[in-house]
């Protein structure tokens, strides 16, 4: 069967009820979603500054994108899921770009399966997961003492 199979990088707010419905088939029964969404005050992990309870404060964050590349690596993480688990019926994998303000989603994974102990919750995991170390996004982030390139943690291996 030919399952739905949705990624993109977009400018646009994410439409999750739009977008659910694009990964619905009469089969389905289970959603996991995860949405990443920004934050205004943040404690980095493993940071002297979580440590000590310290937070600072995000005006907003802005994300950039190579989009052609970013969605091929959407797509790998959604074959590589499908490979896992066999019972996801619709994936979608969306990254906003742009300039966005706390309070706002800017990822989102679904998974739809026909069960939840099919997989799905464990799928959706995967692929927020897989996203942060192969899709190429940049996100510089804002704050009243100016702005900074937040890196990842995830160097690339050959072929990934």
């Amino acid at each position: 069967m030919n399952y739905p199979t949705i990624f993109s990088v977009t400018e646009d707010e994410i439409d999750l009820n739009e977008l659910l419905a694009q990964i619905t088939l009469t089969s389905t029964g289970a959603a996991a979603i995860f949405t990443g969404m920004v934050r205004g005050e943040t404690l980095r992990r493993g940071s002297a500054q979580a440590s000590r309870g310290e937070a600072h404060e995000t005006e907003y964050l802005e994300y950039e994108a190579y989009i052609p590349m970013a969605e091929a690596k959407m797509k790998q993480v959604a074959d590589e899921i499908r490979a896992k688990w066999n019972g996801i019926e619709g994936i979608a994998i969306v990254q906003r770009i742009g300039k966005l303000y706390p309070k706002t989603p800017t990822v989102l994974i679904a998974c739809t399966a026909a069960h939840r102990d099919t997989g799905v919750f464990e799928a959706a995991r995967y692929g927020i997961d897989r996203l942060k170390e192969i899709v190429p996004i940049w996100k510089k982030e804002v704050n009243p003492n100016g702005e900074e390139w937040v890196e990842g943690d995830y160097i690339p291996k050959a072929g990934e």
